[in-house]
Parts: C-alpha cells; sequence; structure tokens
C-alpha cells in the first residue's frame, strides 16, 4: 500500500461531495486526520453568511441584500483538532451555524450565483496550496474540478434522516424523524434543480454509498480509493 507519509508529502486534493446527511463532513474529518491534511468543510461559508442575513432581519430571498452582506463579511475557518472552528466577523459561530434556523434558510443563499462566487474563491484560496480534503456539493464539479480524487456519497433519505436527529440531540434540539425526512427531500430538490453549480456527482467522481457503512469503513474505502488512483499513475 502507498504509505501514508508518502500522501502527506503530496500535497493533494481530496473532493467529497454529496447530500445532507450522507455523511460527509465526518468521514472528510477522519480522513484527513489519517492523512495528516486540512479538512474544510465548505458548506460553513454559507452556514455562517445564513447566519448573519437571519441575525440581520434579511430575507435569504433578498438576492441584494445578501450579496451586500456576502460581500463585507470575514468568515474563517480554523483547525481544531479534526473539526472546524468557525468565526463570522470574528465571532465564533460553529455551533449557532448548525441550528435548524440556518439549515432551514440556507438554500436561497446558497443558490445566489453572486453569492456563489465570493464564497468560491475564498474556498480555492484555501485549498489551492494542496493537503486538503474539501467537502460540499459542487467541489468536485466546480471549486476544484482537477481534484486528484472526487468521491460523490450517498444515502437512503431513511437513513440521513435518522443522522440528522441524532445530530441535533446531540445538541438538544429534539425533532420529529418525518418532518427531517421532508426538509431534506425539499432541500435535496433544491440543490440538485438549482442553476448554478448543482449538486451532481462529477463524471470521475468514485460512488460511495454509505447507507448500511460505518464511519470507519467509509474512510477506509476512500484512502483505499486514493491509493488506487496513485498507483496507476
Amino acid at each position: 500500500m502507498v504509505e501514508h507519509q508518502a500522501l502527506r508529502k503530496r500535497g493533494l486534493i481530496i473532493a467529497i461531495d454529496g447530500p445532507a446527511g450522507s455523511g460527509k463532513s465526518t468521514t472528510a474529518r477522519l480522513v484527513a486526520k489519517r492523512l495528516g491534511y486540512t479538512y474544510l468543510d465548505t458548506g460553513a461559508f454559507y452556514r455562517a453568511l445564513t447566519l448573519k442575513v437571519i441575525d440581520a432581519g434579511v430575507s435569504p430571498e433578498d438576492g441584494a441584500r445578501v450579496l451586500q452582506l456576502a460581500e463585507t463579511s470575514q468568515i474563517e475557518l480554523q483547525p481544531f483538532e479534526d473539526k472546524n472552528r468557525v468565526f463570522l466577523d470574528g465571532r465564533e459561530v460553529t455551533q449557532l451555524i448548525r441550528e435548524p434556523r440556518v439549515t432551514n434558510a440556507i438554500s436561497p443563499i446558497s443558490e445566489n450565483p453572486q453569492v456563489r462566487a465570493i464564497m468560491v474563491e475564498k474556498q480555492r484560496v484555501i485549498g489551492q496550496r494542496g493537503g486538503v480534503v474539501m467537502e460540499g456539493r459542487d467541489i468536485g464539479t466546480v471549486v476544484f474540478p482537477n481534484a486528484e480524487l472526487k468521491i460523490f456519497m450517498q444515502a437512503s433519505l431513511e437513513e440521513r434522516a435518522r443522522r440528522r436527529q441524532e445530530e441535533l440531540e446531540a445538541m438538544n434540539i429534539s425533532r420529529d424523524l418525518e418532518t427531517l425526512k421532508e426538509e431534506i427531500a425539499k432541500r435535496d430538490q433544491r440543490d440538485t434543480m438549482r442553476k448554478v453549480a448543482p449538486l451532481t456527482r462529477a463524471d470521475d467522481a468514485v460512488l460511495l454509498d454509505t447507507t448500511n457503512l460505518t464511519i470507519a469503513q467509509q474512510v477506509d474505502f476512500i484512502v483505499g480509493e486514493l491509493e488506487k488512483k496513485l498507483k496507476s499513475k
């Protein structure tokens, strides 16, 4: 097998895309930790901006005002252990951006093409040095289409809703499973149907269905795919 130390020195870009609840965040963090890479949750950029929009009393549908806020926002991700700490205009918002009010308002903001252009540029600046595992919805298709390895993760709607429910319970937030399924299905539809950078599998992305896999199995799969790709070159 290719030694992980060698992978660390290569400074590669691993792009992991997929819908909400497919397992991207946890798996990407652990892949980065195993390889000694930087983990980057690109969705945190949009969540942080969404939080700012909500706190400012601006409608997420008001594209012009949202763009103004995006242009003046300072969003920073700082590696912390195997996670990212998220700062918005100097204030840590790591937990706040995971609240349902943010999740349910993010779609129109992430669909704004001018906002996406700003966020993609921020993401490229961080990732262009390599040695990163980036996860989101358009990493392999838009942000880094030339990434050395692209993974597209998916899981059943039932499993994704169950995972979201567990995540919220860990934050002492109780939500009905059926309600979560409806919310995730609506988010899927908006993400796949949006005109700019829709959620889609890149032609050269490896499909990974995580419905019946453990986190450890997912990590092993991705590292194994990276090793196979490097051996084939």
